[in-house]
């Protein structure tokens, strides 16, 4: 069993036959436990001479470790390292639980009853695939099914599937390795449906409702503004729940647009009738004034004439 310090963190685990690339065995769950092995000779010893040990664990810093990253990760994951285990046989495991932030387009047109299909690409930077090779070492189901036994909680997603594939793709100007997971997660839209979806058909059908009020008052156009008010702060809340990152409109926005929209032309409407019933009021009046001041100045020449006449017959 070699010394730690004959072996320093720079130093490659193949020293046999360097044309042979080094194995890196990768899996990842969907709470980012990542559990990397790989095989380095450079470190192997009898367990029998050291009292049955076949494993141990050491820090970080004394083995060589793999050139790893994940493609689409935004922020550098700030987590300590969890040590190295390594075995009688030469083979290095290092388990790392990752908080992983990456990017990932969405499709949100149908919004929140939405599938959603994200990648998570393990690669190396420097390493090509002559000398760095990633493989997994689990099939989807076996991995799908530990998933889904550690969301234990009640999340906003629900979990549908994993599935992983390799590819050697070109990257600059060399062929490199990558091991791509793909997560299909279905969102769980009952929470959507009951503050959401709901309140709003609840606020038309109260503004539906408006037309048996009467449009002789004020009160009917009070509560129609109120209403729609309240549509626009729903699509305000709205607007902070849906992603950016999609192309198209969903059609809960076009939902909310359209009620908006009718709601719009039911108050336009009740603004009509006021008015025309206002100005059909000011002209019953300016009639009635009229024929008031009419008949006011008949009878003030009628009792003008009988006047005239009395005098004349005295």
């Amino acid at each position: 069993m070699p010394e730690p310090d004959q072996q320093q963190g720079n130093v490659g685990p193949t020293a046999r036959d360097y044309k042979k690339p080094t194995w890196i065995s990768v899996q990842m769950s969907i709470l980012a436990i990542l559990d990397v092995k790989w095989e380095d000779l450079h470190i192997y010893w009898n367990p029998e001479n050291f009292g049955g040990l076949d494993k141990m664990t050491v820090p970080t810093d004394l083995l060589w470790t793999p050139d790893l990253m994940i493609e689409e990760m935004i922020e550098k994951d700030k987590a300590v390292p969890n040590p190295f285990t390594i075995h009688s046989n030469g083979f290095v495991e290092h388990v790392r639980d990752l908080m992983v932030v990456s990017t990932c387009k969405m499709q949100i047109y149908k919004f929140p009853f939405d599938t959603q299909n994200c990648t998570l690409s393990l690669k190396s930077i420097i390493y090509p695939e002559e000398e760095l090779k990633f493989e997994f070492f689990e099939n989807d189901t076996l991995v799908t099914e530990w998933t889904r036994q550690m969301l234990r909680n009640e999340s906003e997603w629900f979990l549908i599937g994993m599935t992983v594939q390799h590819h050697s793709v070109p990257r600059f100007h060399q062929i490199q390795s990558v091991v791509i997971y793909t997560i299909t997660m279905k969102r769980r839209s009952l929470l959507y449906i009951v503050n959401f979806l709901v309140p709003v058909l609840l606020l038309f059908g109260l503004d539906l409702a408006s037309f048996v009020i009467s449009d002789s008052g004020g009160e009917k156009l009070g509560f129609e503004v109120t209403l729609l008010l309240a549509v626009t702060v729903m699509q305000l809340i709205l607007n902070d729940i849906l992603p950016c990152s999609s192309d198209s409109i969903p059609l809960i926005a076009v939902y909310c647009i359209g009620i908006f929209g009718l709601m719009m032309v039911s108050l336009l409407e009740t603004i009509l009738v006021m008015y025309l019933i206002e100005k059909d009021s000011a002209s019953k009046e300016k009639k009635a004034d009229k024929n008031r001041s009419l008949s006011e100045d008949c009878g003030d020449k009628q009792g003008n004439y009988d006047g005239g006449e009395t005098e004349h017959i005295l």
